[in-house]
């Protein structure tokens, strides 16, 4: 394999393509489910408000809106197993995301439990839903989208990143194991955007763009068969280099500007 080979087969074409994407009543899922369906995709949205989801096909008139709670297991089979009966997805997207910032001086059992019910196990059962049908067909593309949070340690992530840092090491597992089978695999990882999720940081958020901005950009990565797309690029190129960073070096630098 040269180089210069995509590491996924580039999703250009997205006419027809049937789409469903989870997280999608709002930010980043919901703009990038109008974006693929301004390009022609089949698309199914899912989240747990109604609401938005029957607001989102009002205003895209050929989607489809499927309520769902991630965290709810036997749930998300159900919508799984209704989308298969009517055509496998060709991509399926994980956009559902919890964060409410935590440290250790008041640390929250039962919220960090929920970052994970929908930030991680909300992903394994959608994979657990989906994935030997893709596996038998010989296709498809799952899409996580995780944070650049999940790089390294950060102050008010003690609930938010370790989810995320499992969330990427879990599509590096992933796409090991079904690229021999024809299946793509994209991690998404973010820098600050625009959406509920950040709405509530009361800190200064370099290179924030807009849920539009960050759904072109995904789009872009998908075109050109990238395994991580991250963005925006002028915050998160910062971010990877602190990630090889030497410890002694990281936490002084990271207590020293936010501490």
């Amino acid at each position: 394999m040269s180089w210069l080979t995509p590491l996924n087969p580039p999703l250009t074409e997205w006419r027809g393509k049937s789409v469903w994407i989870i997280g999608a009543s709002s930010g980043i899922g919901r703009a990038t489910a109008s974006a693929l369906h301004t390009q022609g995709a089949q698309v199914t949205v899912s989240a747990r408000s109604l609401d938005a989801l029957e607001s989102f096909v009002k205003e895209h008139p050929g989607s489809t809106a499927l309520a769902l709670d991630c965290t709810d297991r036997a749930a998300l089979h159900a919508v799984a197993q209704e989308l298969r009966s009517r055509a496998l997805p060709d991509c399926v997207m994980y956009c559902a995301g919890h964060y409410k910032a935590m440290r250790a001086a008041a640390i929250d059992v039962d919220d960090m439990l929920r970052h994970m019910a929908v930030n991680f196990d909300g992903v394994v059962y959608l994979l657990e839903a989906l994935l030997p049908a893709l596996r038998a067909r010989g296709s498809g593309h799952v899409a996580l989208v995780s944070s650049v949070a999940g790089y390294r340690g950060l102050p008010n992530s003690l609930a938010y990143g370790p989810t995320k840092a499992a969330l990427t090491n879990l599509a590096e597992n992933l796409y090991l194991d079904v690229k021999a089978d024809g299946i793509g695999v994209s991690v998404i990882n973010p820098g600050f955007v625009d959406t509920p999720l950040t709405a509530g940081n009361r800190f200064s958020m370099p290179g924030l763009i807009t849920p539009a901005q960050a759904a072109q950009a995904i789009l872009r990565g998908w075109a050109q068969g990238l395994f991580e797309i991250h963005f925006p690029k002028r915050f998160t190129w910062w971010m990877k280099a602190l990630r090889i960073m030497p410890n002694r070096w990281y936490f002084f630098l990271v207590r020293k500007a936010v501490l």
